[in-house]
């Protein structure tokens, strides 16, 4: 069994394969060794809907109608278009039957955990056992003592509440 560690962006997975001293062999959109598996986001992957989503009447700009509010307060989100390839990868990933935890590397605080649960939700993943590693710097002793001491994805629920409720302020309020 392998572990995936997602981290924001290439670069900073780089940093972590590097600091795990892994042989990993670089793929399309991810790093793989005998033990681990290491991918990244590229930033945003998932996105709220724009109003057209909802509703067809909402695709031209018109001042009169607005505000506007999901019907329900249910927020639709999609795939950002450019990003897509990478979104497979990662979720091909998180899904992958190999692999029995996942480390969230995504920067540490609120929209690196946003990025994080965007993906995770339209993913639908399966794998029950999420560590979130927080860390202060790049560094492969702060890497190595963020992995150690990597606490379970839960213990960030309020602050991926904060993130989600902060996205639909701005998608309500502009």
């Amino acid at each position: 069994m392998k572990y995936l560690m997602i981290a924001e962006k290439p670069s900073v997975a780089k940093e972590f394969a590097k600091a795990l001293h892994e042989d990993a062999k670089n793929k399309d959109g991810f790093m793989e060794s005998e033990h681990c598996v290491i991918t990244w986001c590229v930033g945003h992957l998932v996105t709220m809907s724009y109003p057209d989503a909802y509703d067809a009447k909402w695709k031209k700009w018109l001042l009169e109608p607005l505000p506007f509010f999901p019907p329900n307060d249910e927020f639709k989100y999609e795939i950002i278009k450019n990003a897509k390839k990478q979104y497979e990868v990662v979720k091909t990933l998180l899904n992958r039957e190999d692999i029995e935890r996942i480390y969230v590397c995504t920067d540490s605080g609120r929209e690196g955990e946003y990025i994080y649960r965007l993906v995770d939700q339209e993913a639908k993943v399966k794998i029950k056992d999420k560590r979130r590693v927080w860390i202060d710097s790049q560094t492969e002793e702060e890497i190595r003592r963020g992995l150690k001491e990597a606490k379970d994805l839960s213990a960030y629920d309020n602050l991926a509440e904060s993130a989600y409720l902060r996205a639909k302020e701005d998608y309500l309020m502009g």
